[in-house]
């Protein structure tokens, strides 16, 4: 068992009232999205929210998941990730996927798990974009989660990461989909002009 790990916790500052894990694609929700996309794994899904109830949590309404309630998401992503993850249960690893990635799903998030097979001695498996920039998803070996619970600060996992470098395997995926989280109004209105059903 690997639990998939969805982090929507933080507070969509950037979108200037708007909040960009409720921003529609093709008329879902983009959170809904990446967890009915999570789901096709038959993994355990778990999502980090702010709160509950909240309307991230009505977005998810009727799907077969986990939702935690992170109020240590006030101190960033490490606080989201110390928190979240020491309430998963225990299994051979995690697979982290942020909740703002428009263009990840099922297949992404597949090739980042099948990578494990494929380079077994490394320790993090990582999405890439096609140029070998290190993105997201990221699944983690089941002896770095004890790590989390060492975070600071709004680094996020980075300071987990970082050190691991020899023992990360990048897993290239399709342009910058490992690297094109939306954060702003502009980054919305410029991925419709590119994707005009959304």
């Amino acid at each position: 068992m690997t639990p998939i790990l969805i982090l929507a916790a933080g507070k969509s500052s950037r979108m200037r009232g708007r909040d960009k894990h409720l921003e529609e694609i093709d008329g879902v929700p983009l959170l809904r999205r990446l967890a009915l996309a999570a789901l096709e794994l038959g993994e355990p899904v778990f999502v980090a929210l702010p709160a509950l109830p909240h309307p991230r949590a009505e977005a998810l309404e009727g799907l077969d998941m986990t939702l935690l309630a992170i109020p240590e998401a006030e101190e960033g992503m490490s606080g989201t990730l110390r928190s979240a993850v020491a309430r998963l249960p225990q299994s051979e690893g995690l697979l982290l996927v942020l909740g703002d990635l428009a263009e990840i799903g099922a297949v992404e998030m597949r090739a980042v798990m099948a990578a494990r097979a494929d380079a077994p001695d490394k320790l993090i498996w990582r999405g890439a974009t096609e140029t070998g920039e290190p993105g997201h998803p990221i699944l983690f070996d089941a002896s770095l989660v004890p790590r989390f619970a060492e975070l600071s600060g709004d680094g996020g996992g980075e300071s987990l990461v970082k050190p691991l470098k020899a023992q990360t395997c990048l897993v290239p995926l399709p342009g910058r989909v490992a690297r094109h989280d939306l954060d702003t109004p502009e980054d919305w209105e410029a991925f419709r002009k590119k994707t005009p059903r959304a």
